[in-house]
């Protein structure tokens, strides 16, 4: 498959980017910074230089022309403010999906987060970056032109990976390294069965491949 990667030099992305090389398949990485290319060439991924901020939808879906799936793994990050919860965790995901539908690419992976949630009440900083996370979630779902899945990872870490996780639409919170989070994304790419699912994900005592299998009914 081909597999283009928004948020390409973030932590999972970088995950996800190595594993899915390192099975075969061809994998781009959309980045802000020049200077992020080398890292995803040593993951074995194509940089696209490209700022989904600023991107038009047809400047987007020319690069994602040509692509069996797409995965939003972007994200503002924890250190930015207000705006750009909404320019990025809101604003590009849902330019990235249109973009997708644009170019005809139907199998798509959101990364979002625990909490969620397009109705969440609150004006601090992470009140907004649940609102705007949960409303990229909404839009995203509701485009027939698109098979997405919507990924809510708990609380991330850098401990090594188990292969072992609890997939569910709710699991309560708890921890899942990005390791986890990586491999659950690969087998999702792997699941279209899994298209219209919301889903909760930390560590547990499924492998991941009967995991997703579980709930995508098989």
């Amino acid at each position: 498959m081909r597999i283009v990667i928004a948020g390409g030099h973030g932590q999972i992305a970088l995950r996800l980017e190595r594993l899915l090389a390192g099975r075969g398949d061809e994998v781009a990485g959309i980045i802000r910074k020049p200077e992020q290319a080398d890292a995803l060439r040593e993951a074995g991924a194509e940089p696209v230089l490209l700022d989904l901020e600023s991107a038009s939808v047809e400047e987007v879906a020319e690069r994602l022309r040509g692509a069996d799936a797409v995965v939003f793994a972007a994200g503002a990050g924890p250190n930015s403010g207000v705006a750009r919860k909404d320019t990025v965790d809101k604003g590009a995901a849902v330019l990235f999906a249109d973009a997708a539908v644009r170019a005809g690419v139907r199998r798509f992976l959101i990364v979002s987060s625990m909490g969620a949630d397009a109705g969440h009440q609150g004006d601090e900083v992470f009140d907004v970056y649940l609102r705007a996370k949960g409303e990229a979630d909404a839009y995203v779902q509701s485009l027939n032109a698109l098979d997405s899945t919507v990924l809510r990872p708990g609380s991330l870490t850098d401990d090594a990976g188990t292969g072992l996780v609890r997939l569910e639409a709710r699991t309560g919170r708890g921890p899942v390294p990005r390791d986890d989070v990586a491999r659950v994304l690969a087998e999702l790419l792997d699941t279209p069965a899994t298209a219209g699912l919301t889903l909760e994900l930390i560590s547990g005592s499924a492998p991941v491949s009967v995991a997703v299998k579980s709930v995508a009914g098989n």
